[in-house]
């Protein structure tokens, strides 16, 4: 027979170990991690001139050879949306921040289309600053892939939303630059 001391350390016993095996249980993926990209690009112009670019929130089409077009509901004033056309469709974006003296623009994705761009959200911002011979561009991004469960396809994964930011971003920066240096 079972004393009640030995009862009670039996009992602790198997809690302490059933806590234990808890314990090394994996976690379990919950959702995607936002992924960051920043790319940036010297340019052999003033930083006026570029920001004369980059400065017109509708003006994407001008100078980013994978925009086809591009309208603005409010110019420059935050809260302003445009709708940029890209090859195989349409994406919208909400303006969040404009600031002429740090030549900084900010945005937002405000519609998906994860057909087009395999996306869910992403905020972005553009910087143009001073830099020997001209100026330098930076333009970041935080965002998360197409499929945000836990098992998404291929084409909506981390490395396709990490590969198709890169490439609009590098192909809009050498754009811009070929506009900016007069070569577009």
């Amino acid at each position: 027979m079972i004393d009640r001391r030995q009862f009670v350390r039996v009992t602790l016993a198997a809690a302490g170990l059933a806590t234990a095996g808890l314990a090394a249980v994996p976690a379990r993926a919950h959702g995607p991690t936002p992924q960051k990209i920043a790319e940036t690009i010297r340019i052999a112009a003033p930083p006026d001139a570029v920001w004369k670019l980059v400065g017109d929130f509708g003006a994407i089409a001008v100078w980013h050879p994978g925009v086809s077009a591009c309208r603005v509901s409010n110019g420059n004033m935050p809260g302003s949306e445009r709708d940029i056309e890209l090859e195989k469709g349409e994406l919208r974006e909400s303006l969040d921040e404009y600031d002429a003296k740090a030549m900084l623009i900010a945005w937002r994705l405000a519609k998906e289309n994860v057909e087009i761009f395999p996306v869910s959200f992403y905020s972005a911002s553009l910087q143009i600053r001073p830099a020997e011979g001209g100026s330098e561009v930076e333009w970041t991004a935080r965002f998360y892939r197409g499929d945000t469960g836990n098992f998404p396809s291929e084409t909506l994964d981390d490395q396709a939303a990490i590969a198709a930011m890169t490439n609009f971003y590098r192909t809009g920066l050498d754009g811009l630059k070929a506009a900016a240096e007069g070569k577009k």
